[in-house]
């Protein structure tokens, strides 16, 4: 039962990470820095380090699911593993594949959008991830009480 907690945790953290980033601080970022210019460079520098906490956290997802008697179904374990690994694949490929362009200024306006539409896309996954976790624990059976004198 400590993996599941430590998997509700982690979808917590993801799924808030991404939401406080990508919806409250890089938006600020272009309302108060002086120039569009100082702004993206410093919104690329965060969406950065949210790369590794993402990779944080997908990754100890994952690894809670190999631990042994976590108590997940095969059914949640599955849709688990495929969020999981879809949000961390997305983050990368913003990291590795998209940012480096729009950092370069190569057709701005279309890999802004294509990086916007993957981050959007991790956050779903994240979301629908911590959804998930949130259900397994509420329709989890009660664990039994310790015997008296323990």
């Amino acid at each position: 039962m400590m993996a599941r907690s430590i998997a509700l945790w982690l979808g917590a953290a993801w799924v808030m990470a991404l939401s406080t980033l990508g919806f409250l601080v890089v938006p600020l970022l272009f309302i108060y820095l002086p120039t569009p210019a100082m702004a993206g460079t410093m919104a690329a520098k965060l969406f950065s380090a949210q790369t590794g906490v993402s990779a944080v956290c997908g990754l100890g997802v994952l690894l809670t699911l190999r631990a042994p008697g976590n108590g997940f179904t095969a059914q949640l374990s599955a849709r688990l593993l495929l969020l999981a690994l879809a949000g961390l694949l997305l983050a990368l490929l913003v990291e590795f594949a998209v940012a480096p362009r729009i950092v370069a200024r190569v057709d701005l306006v279309f890999w802004h959008r294509v990086g916007s539409g993957m981050y959007l896309g991790q956050w779903l996954c994240a979301l629908a991830l911590f959804a998930s976790l949130v259900r397994a624990a509420v329709h989890a059976p009660a664990s039994p009480a310790p015997p008296d004198g323990a």
